[in-house]
């Protein structure tokens, strides 16, 4: 099989900065998807039995579960191409439902989204993802108020369904017993698309009476089940109606009757009273609703749906409260005052649905009009969250939340005398519940605005919370940095907003919380292994460590002690395996012997009670074992010169005395590079085992012939991996075989291929992993559709003539052999014994993850556990996944890893890096890889203060004292803020950013000094407004008490005392109550207090008020700095290198008010409110008393709102706007010197992300492998400076992290061809049907060039070979072919390794 040419594929990274002038290209991948959860559903998703719940977030959709510790943990997550508008789950019901194989018994996931299609899912086990099974075309593709797309109603019994528009329209269907996969039989429009129309999509007869207003809620009212039958049931459906210039909405029920095909309006129902919210259906009522008001709650009556009465009323304001007030609630339902000009507010709300979006219908559409007032807080309660106790059939009990964010109950019973209505007391508070989910088990999802939402759980009548659910929407600024030298890059994001401000250090890859780290002196270290004292036991009992001419046994624990002699290894040797063959009995194997081991108590309390341990040993005959595996009640070692696999036992002869005996041994035709022994289906099963995809569907299948209990792989130097299996009945037999045959693109065979490790995996089917000796990875499965085994086979089958040459068949008569005290009988081995052809593997997958050698180390003792794939870096495979599905774990690169699972460590990994020992703590199953400091207040400017190595960080909306604002040096190892400068009463800090004054940083900030608006309609800046500018100097204070230094002392090694009383505290990502450096006392990565040996002030220098808020400030030249006041653009420096010694040089003004500034050099760019982004050059005046001169030169094309910018170089520009677009602009090369300044910048290429983002960094990002060091011979440095100084790491409001990597434009146009294929294959396809073309390119003008979606690409590695190659060669049908108008679409399909290559390129750079 081809895989990518490693010498030829290199010559295409080379970087687009050099192709100025002729366009750029960049690729786009979300490295983090959105954490603010807008819609919140949950069903029987994977099975029929699994409790799933799924997240709606704007662009994409997670499916997640809580676990039976309360912890929340993500399935998998996916990408929608789209902007989801609703999200409800149809239940299945197999009266209603086809019995379709692909959803038999399984909820659909329904999507309403700006495609202008209803858009029904089944989660895919196999692929691991959301498929489509069929879509309903609704409206045109788009975000009109007045088409269909805003809310989204399902039948309880999953039969009808029903989709609103903003205003004046609604659509009902139903669902189909006979219509297969289109799901939908009959939908009804209403009123109808046009009048007197006699299709079927509209009825005929349609009442008069309209529905003209905002539609503001809706259900359907749950019947009888008597009631259901097909051709009974009329559905009726209440909606929540606001009239234009009504004070009081209306409760409409409108009624279908399926066979007459028509809709009416059964009844009309409004009293006075308080405003009427949300109208929800009670599930098992047979026809009770409850209608949500401001203060209040009504029960309506409305079995007879053409006369509703309410039957009991509850007062909301009158609820007692076990929790007093406090005042932070209140402040979290204030508006976000998210920029920075304080004037975009009601964009904020809108996009994170702080307030419903049916409060915005009134609103102008104007993308300009962005200075809309906060809304008044409301005094009054009302419900804003509520979920149903799911499976509860007699008495529903509703869990709500008020806007106060207390969490009630409400229980509804039926009674003789009427129904009944009990109100619990107030269970908990926390901010207001945006969505709240009462799942299985008693546990409650509460999901927050602006804030980590909570994993709650109802216990002995109390409401107990029981872990975060992490949110870090918005970010509102960032900074990349490698911290500490870490050689990864992390950032430090501002997040939320007061109360639950925070910073955020957020890196990619699995999370790592490091716990223990012990000093480098463990040089040569061969081999790390954890064995348990017993199969049954749930953690590791040792902790083998082998070095070159050593092996040392320590007890796992909490003090790792050492117990090499009470085991009873050999310690004077290189230990090549080792591990338990059953109860007690520990296994080592060495060059020279494999000693089996009987440890003592003094090793572990179940050992023998002797004074030292028993030990025997088996002995090859006159040749060294090269490698060796142990596994359950076998043991299997490999010798090279000559080649020979034994097969080996162990017996017992009498108490406390066992011996090793041969039962079988073969020579091998090439040698064995690596043994794998799986566990046993019956071995306990550990906790860190990998969530089950399936949700617990049917379980795995394995190929015809297979037993589990008795096979183990091996690789070989052919090179292949064999499956044998091994019987005391039928020996030793070759099951199958995958042969390593790898060429590049040129056809020239790679080299290296020989198996460095391999893997039996069991998940719904069986597999073999391999780990090659040149850093690629490989996946082989058995075929699916060949017979697996004939029946009979005469004379020697292949198992001798594919993998060995001579078989010792003199099975030799051994007693009767016993294992800890049960009997097993060996018979007479024949060599005539029944055979059996090996299957041919098949190579799913390839992939190359590093350029040394591949190591498989499985997470605990399961063969269905995920693996740790060790090369270059660690990388964490998934072994549900169908093909080869890995990510990054945060941490350093480590030439050995295992497990340690221990009490006070269940999840515990070992790394062996840099000659030291870390014990580290890897949850996997943490939805982010994110590390929180509550900092209070809102956090709004953050940057990375090198020579203090400490950050700088802007808050505003404190609680404490007269100043809401101040600025604050903060620790990011421990988040403890160390000094701070406080702004005026009164004052909001808007802007900062460090400036060099000779070989100093001085801090400038930008305030406002104004309350209300800031900007007018027009754009332009209120002229009542003012600001101050000013420059903070840092000072460094030394502190010189010698008492204060707490250093963490380290005793000398010993080879034969513990490695753990050797530990440093080490600095954390993750930080817990079992960490070093989690307390106020703990210390630093050093080992000093940092608060304590030093401190660093602020001292203000200079200020200034300046006529306009000051909303950006920049470096500019290392001489000079800008600042913007209102439209106004100040260049200020400084008079001999003196921070107290500020000058005004020059200054201009734009037509609207300038939102952020960014220079390179001597290019001035500035983004305004309207005008988009405006290029300037300044040129000094030789006269210094004179002011300089600012010119504009070039100006953008079209009009945007913008939001953040970058120059790359100084000719181009990368600008994100309010509306959800990224786009590079640059500067037109054929310009003439003297054209004017309109509109002369060239849209080189967009993105429409979909969400706003707030800013924009340069990273420094390589996108290559080493093996590209490695066979080109350069120099890594200039190469990572030539292709990755243009990276882009752009962050959302919604908490996206998203990089923008330059490529070169011959990799662009293969990518480009391969996206239009991705696009259009059934696989995948965008999920909700959108046109990706018109997507990706919304926004901008017609023509502009799309930048590549690494998202849509991404797919393409997690498919199989064959389903690789059957992408490329798709055919495309005319409208694809015109989105791909790069390359010609008759050349031929670019390799699959040509594709893979480039792509595992972005892979490794972006974990």
């Amino acid at each position: 099989m081809a895989v990518p040419d490693e010498d030829s594929s290199s010559s295409q990274s080379r970087s687009s900065s050099d192709t100025k002038g002729k366009g750029a290209y960049y690729l786009a991948k979300c490295v983090l998807k959105g954490s603010a959860v807008l819609q919140a559903v949950h069903g029987h998703l994977r099975s029929s039995t699994s409790n799933d719940i799924v997240f709606g977030k704007e662009t994409s959709i997670e499916l997640v579960i809580v676990g039976e510790d309360g912890v929340m943990q993500s399935v998998c997550e996916q990408t929608v191409f789209g902007v989801i508008k609703d999200l409800a789950v149809l239940r299945w019901n197999e009266k209603f439902r086809a019995p379709d194989p692909q959803t038999l018994g399984k909820d659909l996931l329904v999507v309403l989204s700006d495609s202008g299609k209803l858009s029904f899912l089944t989660f895919c086990n196999e692929m691991h993802r959301f498929f489509a099974v069929s879509h309903l075309q609704l409206s045109d593709p788009g975000n009109s108020r007045h088409q269909l797309g805003r809310m989204l109603a399902i039948d309880s019994n999953g039969c009808f369904g029903a989709v609103s528009a903003y205003e004046d329209q609604l659509a009902l269907f139903s669902v189909s017993i006979s219509a297969g996969s289109n799901i939908v039989d009959k939908e009804m429009f209403y009123p109808s698309e046009n009048e007197g129309d006699a299709s079927s999509r509209t009825s005929r007869g349609i009442e008069r009476t309209n529905i003209c207003g905002t539609i503001w809620s809706m259900c359907f009212i749950s019947k009888d089940d008597s009631q259901l039958s097909k051709d009974a049931c009329n559905p009726v459906l209440a909606i929540i109606l606001h009239r234009k210039g009504s004070v009081l909405n209306e409760l409409l029920l409108l009624g279908w009757d399926t066979s007459d095909h028509t809709i009416h309006v059964l009844s009309q129902f409004t009293e006075p009273g308080p405003l009427a919210l949300d109208i929800v259906d009670v599930p098992y009522g047979s026809g009770h609703a409850l209608l949500f008001r401001v203060g209040d709650a009504l029960l309506m009556d409305l079995r007879d749906p053409r006369s509703p009465s309410c039957v009991y009323r509850t007062s909301l304001s009158l609820l007692p409260s076990i929790v007093e007030e406090q005042n932070s609630v209140e402040q979290s339902s204030r508006g976000l005052d998210v920029d920075d000009e304080g004037s975009f507010n009601a964009a904020a709300r809108a996009l994170l649905e702080l307030r419903d979006s049916r409060m915005e219908m009134s609103r102008d559409d104007d993308p300009m009009n962005i200075d809309s007032e906060c809304g008044k807080i409301s005094t009054a309660r009302l419900v804003c969250s509520w979920s149903w106790e799911p499976g509860n059939t007699s008495t529903p009990r509703l869990i709500f939340s008020l806007d106060t964010g207390e969490i009630f109950t409400m229980e509804i019973s039926s009674h003789p005398d009427g129904v009944k209505v009990n109100l619990s007391d107030c269970f908990y508070r926390s901010l207001p519940c945006k969505t709240i989910l009462w799942v299985r088990e008693g546990f409650v999802a509460a999901l927050v605005e602006m804030g980590d939402g909570m994993v709650l759980q109802f216990e002995s009548g109390r409401l107990i919370y029981r872990s975060p659910i992490e949110n870090i929407a918005p970010i509102l600024d960032m900074s990349v940095v490698d911290y500490h030298d870490e050689k990864q890059d992390q950032m430090f994001a501002c997040c939320g907003m007061a109360p639950e401000g925070s910073l955020r250090i957020i890196r990619s890859g699995i999370s790592v919380e490091k716990l223990l780290r012990t000093a480098p002196i463990y040089q040569g270290i061969t081999g790390t292994w954890t064995t348990k004292m017993k199969v049954v036991d749930s953690y590791h009992s040792f902790l083998v460590l082998s070095f070159v001419e050593e092996t040392r046994v320590l007890s796992v624990g909490l003090s790792f002690s050492d117990v090499t002699e009470a085991v009873g290894f050999q310690t004077d040797t290189c230990t090549l395996a080792c591990g338990l063959v059953c109860d007690g009995l520990l296994v080592q194997i060495h060059k020279n012997a494999v000693r089996l081991c009987l440890p003592t108590t003094a090793a572990h309390p179940e050992g023998i009670p002797l004074t030292a341990p028993i030990c025997t040993s088996w002995f090859p005959d006159n040749v060294s074992i090269s490698l060796g595996a142990v596994g359950h009640n076998v043991i299997i070692v490999a010798t090279s010169n000559p080649c020979f696999l034994y097969i080996l036992g162990a017996r017992s002869l009498s108490a406390y005395h066992y011996e090793l005996y041969e039962m079988q041994h073969v020579r091998l035709q090439n040698e064995v590079s690596c043994i794998s022994i799986p566990q046993r289906s019956s071995d306990f099963r550990s906790s860190m085992s990998f969530i089950n995809v399936s949700g617990g569907g049917p379980g795995a299948s394995l190929p015809a012939g297979v037993d589990i209990d008795n096979i183990f792989v091996i690789g070989t130097h052919k090179p292949s991996v064999e499956v044998l299996s091994f019987s005391p009945e039928k020996g030793l037999r070759h099951l199958s075989c995958g042969t390593i045959s790898l060429t590049n693109t040129l056809g020239t065979t790679i080299t290296g291929c020989i198996p460095q490790d391999v893997r039996l995996v069991l998940v719904d089917r069986l597999y073999v992993l391999s780990g090659l000796r040149n850093g690629m990875l490989l996946r082989f499965e058995w075929p699916a559709t060949c017979a697996v085994f004939p029946s009979k086979v005469s004379s020697r089958s292949s198992f001798i003539s594919s993998c060995f040459t001579n078989v010792d068949a003199s099975y030799r008569k051994q007693k009767d052999p016993v294992l800890t005290g049960k009997q097993y009988c060996t018979p007479e081995w024949s060599e005539k014994a029944e055979e059996k052809v090996p299957v041919h593997l098949q190579l799913i997958a390839i992939r190359r993850i590093g350029i040394t050698p591949v190591f498989l180390v499985p997470l605990c003792d399961s063969i269905d556990a995920d693996i740790i794939a060790l090369s270059d870096r660690s990388w964490l495979l998934q072994a549900a996944r169908h093909s080869l599905s890995y990510t990054s774990i945060s941490f350093q690169s480590a030439t050995h890893v295992t497990p340690v699972c221990s009490v006070d460590c269940p999840k515990g990994i070992l790394f062996v890096a840099e000659n030291s020992l870390h014990l580290v703590e890897m949850v996997h199953t943490k939805r982010l890889n994110v590390q929180k400091f509550a900092i209070g207040g809102t956090p709004r400017k953050i940057l990375y203060h090198n020579e203090s190595r400490l950050l700088l960080v802007m808050r505003t909306d404190l609680e404490t004292g007269l100043s809401s604002s101040d600025i604050c040096f903060v620790d990011p190892v421990s988040g403890s803020l160390l000094s701070t400068y406080k702004l005026e009463a009164g004052e909001i800090g808007k802007s900062m950013q460090l400036v060099k004054v000779g070989s100093e940083q001085v801090l400038v900030v930008g305030t406002s000094q104004s309350t209300g608006r800031i900007i007018m309609s027009s754009g332009e800046a209120e002229s009542d407004t003012k600001g101050r500018l000013l420059v903070l100097c840092l000072k460094h204070m030394q502190n010189t008490d010698s008492n204060s230094l707490t250093l963490c002392s380290k005793p000398g090694s010993s080879s034969h005392t513990s490695p753990f009383r050797e530990i440093v505290g080490y600095a954390t990502e993750q930080l817990s109550s079992s960490s070093l450096c989690s307390s106020p006392d703990d210390t630093s990565c050093d080992g000093v207090k940092l608060e304590e040996t030093e401190a660093w002030r602020f001292r203000l220098a200079y200020q200034a008020i300046l006529p306009g808020v000051v909303l950006a400030v920049c470096p500019f030249l290392d001489r000079y700095f800008l600042a913007s006041a209102g439209n106004t653009l100040y260049v200020y420096g400084f008079l001999n290198e003196n921070p107290q010694r500020v000058r005004r040089f020059a200054f201009g003004k734009t037509r609207f008010t300038i939102t952020c500034l960014t220079t390179l050099y001597t290019r001035i760019a500035v983004g305004d409110c309207r005008d988009g982004i405006l290029f300037y050059s300044y040129q000094e005046d030789p006269d210094l008393r004179k002011l300089g001169k600012l010119e504009q030169l070039y100006c953008d094309p079209v009009q945007r709102l913008v939001a953040d910018c970058t120059l790359m170089d100084m000719d181009t520009a990368v600008v994100s706007d309010r509306r959800g677009s990224v786009t590079v602009l640059s500067r037109t090369i054929d310009l003439e010197e003297n054209a004017s300044p309109e509109c002369n910048l060239t849209l080189s290429c967009s993105y429409y992300i979909g969400e706003t983002v707030m800013s924009i960094r340069k990273g420094l990002l390589s996108y290559k492998l080493p093996v590209d060091d490695a066979l080109k011979g350069c120099d890594s440095t200039d190469t990572r400076f030539d292709s990755a100084q243009n990276s882009i790491v752009a962050s959302t409001l919604l908490g996206s992290v998203i990089i923008f990597i330059p490529i070169s434009r011959e990799e662009h146009e293969i990518l480009e061809v391969v996206q239009a294929r991705l696009v259009a294959h059934p696989l995948t396809e965008p999920v909700l049907n959108n046109d990706h073309n018109e997507f990706r390119g919304r926004g901008s003008p017609a023509g502009v060039p799309k930048i590549l979606d690494g998202d849509m690409l991404a797919q393409f590695l997690e498919l199989t070979s064959l389903q690789q190659e059957a992408v490329l060669s798709f055919s495309l049908g005319m409208s694809e072919r015109d989105s791909s108008s790069s390359r010609s679409v008759s050349e031929p399909p670019t390799p699959v390794s040509q594709v893979v290559r480039l792509l595992e390129r972005v892979h490794y750079a972006l974990n």
